[in-house]
């Protein structure tokens, strides 16, 4: 029977085919002129006439290119793996160093947005815009926060001359305002060359409840598991086949960036309990055991002594019990992070090499995008956003919370004396852009096919030279014109004459640095800093966060070829090499456009400066549900008196929120009762709870206001919260306090559910309004004061 449907199916085929012919005859005939009695007939064709063949030309990447796989992680510094000589095994990055060549004189900008911007379009990152985090813009052409389209990424060069392009992980080069959720998109990786993306937009996103993208369309996946690392390798390694399936002939470019290990430091239970009892011996110890590693493996030299314990850091043996229980769990967390990233590395390698790619697969991979994080203040936290905004947790409830680290239900980050640590033999840590601890970041390059050499390269180098180095490696020069824009100069050093030599004198002779006020000049060998004036976990608080300091700092020299971890100032007995270096940075600065420097960084200055693209409204109408938005676009609901109306039908689940339960609001309808819930901090008893004492009827359209009458006089302050149904007021109770800002960065505000990391952990998992949503409104009153 299958036989003759077959011949059944394959005869009406023909029968149609013969059909379709004879009506495209018919209408040929139709549409041609009548012949008059007595015209010749018309010449047929030349039976020879070629067929055209002018097809559009099809990028070709150069014969031979190699596919490209750019690794760049997050937070990681100098002294953590154990191919630098960390304590942190880190076995898969060791075999990719075995099989190539190990940098430990590379730096980047002791920053996230402006270390990735200078690596994705070989330009210093002032000269394109994002001198500072995008989160800090400045109405100056080296802090918007916009790359120019007259520097044009790595991506879309690579693109354009013949590769298959795709970037996975982190993007925090979006400027503050609607580019994420309202566009223009401009800065979103899909507008940047990159033909695919998935990850996330922003300093960090958690690794349990991710705030997703996959090219510009915003996720929901409500499952904490695989968690976020994971996830990234297994899309990687599905990127890579269906590229090979797809254009098997085309090389790929693949940049990876998962957010390991930036906090939150979160991971799988079974990888923290590996490092128990690990760092017991606290963070001075470990420090020391590392720079012993690191003279062992040649990577610093064996006179090297470590800088002075920065006085504001405690010393490990004057932590209480509770204290030290606390510092040894976030590191051990932060260990298992960063093994359990390192593993996933290992699953992508395994793959190039069952499908005989990585031979011809040049890897480059910089661990870190700048120093190990000192923010969460000596004492760490359980949240560093969520703490550093609304309310610093006592060591005792830190203590009280160990359970939890590591878990979906806190984003812990460790204290400043582990970051000190990590950063092993340099002083200091991320943002401090003067000093080693900040910029200073191991990289790997291996290509088998043709790099053949092994081991140590000492050649100073830049994240602005990856760019030039690729090109060069590939055969490709940089465009005088991509897309009708000229293209502004390349600013990096090729790093590929250091392949083969591991003698050769640096070409990289000149770099400057700066971030939020913190300077540094390097020049063939000698270092210019500037003393830091305010601590990493004062950056938006502290007493100086709203001076413009920057004119006052006082300034050291450095000989770094004689003193590798700079630990010797030599700015009294060298004042004039001082005077020429100080000369030549504000030559760079006037280049570069790093004037004028400014290290304000006060919440006021942020909030005002962001607000430029994206300025604040009073009303906001919201219709239906499943609205995803950028906080940037969304209403803030700090220090000030709101009115939240909701138009629904029937239903249970969030009507809207915005932030987590590190911090955050959501307004809901709980078996029937509306609800609404802040959260100050991750502690129980920092959540607030109001609840309706009337139940909404099931089916029941209704008008559901949600108030809250702010006190005044200042942010954080605390108001009477109620709720009416349908005018008819059915709750109100008084809170002492409100938040600043939600917590992470990365949670996103919506309407009809509560993505992410919820303000509220259900038993359900999935809190979407079941619901209809018609229609909810937002009017806010004015912030730091009382309603008038």
């Amino acid at each position: 029977m299958a036989g003759r449907q077959s011949g059944l199916i394959g005869n009406s085929r023909k029968t149609g085919l013969a059909c379709l012919l004879a009506g495209i005859a018919v209408a040929a005939l139709a549409a041609a002129p009548a012949l008059a009695a007595g015209d010749p007939a018309p010449a047929a064709p030349p039976a020879s006439a070629p067929l055209p063949r002018d097809y559009p030309a099809i990028p070709q990447a150069p014969k031979g290119a190699p596919n490209i796989l750019l690794v760049l992680t997050d937070d990681v510094g100098f002294g953590a793996a154990s191919t630098f000589g960390g304590p942190v095994p880190t076995p898969n990055l060791d075999r990719l160093a075995a099989t190539g060549l190990k940098y430990n004189r590379f730096h980047t900008t002791a920053m996230c947005s402006p270390t990735r911007a200078a690596l994705l379009t070989g330009r210093n990152s002032h000269a394109v815009g994002v001198g500072a985090l995008t989160d800090f813009p400045m109405g100056a052409p080296g802090y918007t926060g916009m790359m120019p389209r007259t520097a044009a990424t790595i991506a879309q060069v690579l693109r354009d001359n013949g590769y298959n392009t795709a970037m996975l992980g982190k993007h925090h080069d979006v400027p503050k305002g609607p580019f994420v959720t309202g566009g223009p998109y401009d800065y979103l990786p899909n507008n940047l060359g990159f033909e695919y993306f998935f990850g996330f937009i922003g300093s960090d996103t958690d690794q349990w409840h991710p705030t997703l993208y996959r090219n510009t369309s915003r996720l929901i996946d409500d499952k904490p598991e695989p968690i976020l690392d994971q996830r990234l390798a297994d899309e990687a390694i599905g990127w890579i086949h269906q590229q090979q399936a797809a254009t098997p002939d085309k090389p790929f470019f693949l940049y990876y960036a998962p957010g390991s290990a930036h906090t939150p430091h979160q991971a799988p239970p079974e990888w923290i309990a590996r490092f128990k009892g690990q760092f017991s011996q606290g963070w001075n110890k470990v420090r020391e055991e590392t720079l012993a590693r690191q003279k062992a493996m040649g990577l610093v030299p064996r006179d090297a002594r470590l800088p002075a314990w920065p006085a504001e850091l405690p010393q490990w043996d004057s932590l209480s019990p509770h204290e030290k229980a606390f510092q040894e769990r976030t590191m051990e967390t932060f260990a298992a992070e960063l093994a359990f990233q390192d593993a996933q590395l290992g699953r992508m390698l395994d793959e190039l090499e069952r499908m005989g790619q990585r031979d011809n697969t040049l890897i480059m991979f910089v661990e870190g995008d700048n120093g190990p994080d000192g923010a969460a203040s000596p004492n760490g936290s359980l949240s560093e956003s969520g703490e550093l905004a609304n309310r610093h947790l006592t060591q005792e409830e830190h203590w009280q919370m160990l359970g939890e680290v590591g878990g979906p239900k806190v984003a812990s980050n460790y204290g400043t004396g582990w970051a000190q640590a990590m950063a092993t033999p340099f002083p200091y840590y991320k943002q401090i852009a003067s000093h080693l601890g900040g910029t200073r970041n191991g990289m790997i390059v291996s290509w088998p096919e043709k790099i053949q050499a092994r081991g140590l390269r000492t050649q100073y180098g830049h994240v602005i030279d990856i760019y030039p180095t690729l090109l060069s490696a590939i055969g490709l020069k940089a465009p005088d014109m991509v897309n009708g824009f000229t293209q502004q100069p390349v600013d990096g050093t090729d790093l590929t004459y250091s392949f083969t030599d591991p003698q050769a004198p640096s070409r990289h002779r000149v770099q400057y640095y700066e971030m939020v006020g913190n300077r540094a000049i390097y020049a063939d060998g000698w270092l210019a800093s500037t003393v830091p004036q305010r601590h990493t976990w004062e950056m938006t608080g502290g007493p100086d966060a709203g001076i413009n300091k920057a004119p006052s700092y006082v300034w050291e020299l450095y000989n770094l070829d004689k003193d590798f971890n700079q630990t010797t100032n030599l700015a009294q007995r060298n004042p004039a090499k001082l005077a020429e270096m100080r000369q030549l940075f504000d030559a760079e600065a006037r280049k570069f456009n790093v004037e004028p420097v400014n290290d304000r960084t006060d919440a006021e200055r942020i909030l005002a400066e962001g607000q430029f693209y994206a300025p604040r409204r009073t009303h906001y109408e919201y219709w239906g549900k499943g609205i995803m938005l950028d906080t940037d676009v969304a209403p803030s609901l700090a220090a000030r008196s709101f009115t939240i109306t909701a138009d629904l039908t029937g239903g249970d689940g969030v009507i809207a929120a915005t932030g987590s339960s590190q911090g955050g609001w959501s307004f809901a309808v709980e078996n029937g009762h509306p609800v609404i819930h802040q959260a100050f901090s991750v502690m129980p008893s920092d959540q607030t709870h109001v609840v309706s004492s009337e139940a909404l009827k099931p089916g029941q359209t209704a008008r559901v206001t949600f108030d809250f009458d702010y006190d005044g006089g200042g942010a954080g302050k605390g108001g009477v919260l109620s709720i009416a149904i349908d005018g008819r007021k059915v709750a109100e109770q008084r809170i002492a306090r409100t938040i600043l800002n939600g917590a992470p960065h990365a949670e996103s505000f919506d309407i009809g559910l509560d993505s992410g990391v919820p303000v509220i952990w259900t038993d359900r998992g999935v809190n979407a309004y079941t619901g209809e949503i018609r229609k909810v409104t937002f009017d806010l009153g004015p912030q730091g004061r009382k309603r008038q």
